[in-house]
């Protein structure tokens, strides 16, 4: 998946930082690379292209203004301790916690919104 940021070294340093996300290349030294690309897990992973170039890669499609969220990002986590501690992470890092993790009719998931204001969603899985 792929997220326009505003602010490419500030969305690095919370993904990378903040959240612990692992580079699908590590660079020397924490050095930011080019282009910001992590690997969340075996399927999945996650780029980050600033604002400005994002609509050329989406084929001209516009971004979002800041705070409007077209989707909600899930990621699936092994156990509700894992869920908690991510959770515990983004706010430290800065994200506005839009849900606290707790047991909701789908299963046990905590949202928070990163500094671009996408909204992600930890929940326990199956």
């Amino acid at each position: 998946m792929s997220l326009p940021t505003r602010d490419l070294k500030r969305a690095f340093r919370f993904y990378r930082e903040g959240l612990g996300f692992r580079l699908v290349v590590e660079t020397a030294e924490g050095t930011m690379p080019e282009p910001v690309h992590f690997t969340l897990n075996a399927g999945v992973s996650l780029m980050l292209i600033p604002t400005g170039g994002f609509g050329w890669v989406a084929g001209g499609n516009k971004v979002a203004e800041q705070g409007v969220s077209e989707c909600i990002l899930s990621l699936s986590l092994e156990t509700e301790a894992e869920v908690e501690a991510l959770i515990a992470r983004a706010r430290g890092a800065g994200a506005e916690i839009a849900a606290e993790p707790s047991q909701k009719p789908w299963g046990y998931s905590g949202t928070f919104k990163d500094p671009d204001g996408h909204v992600w969603m930890l929940q326990k899985g199956p």
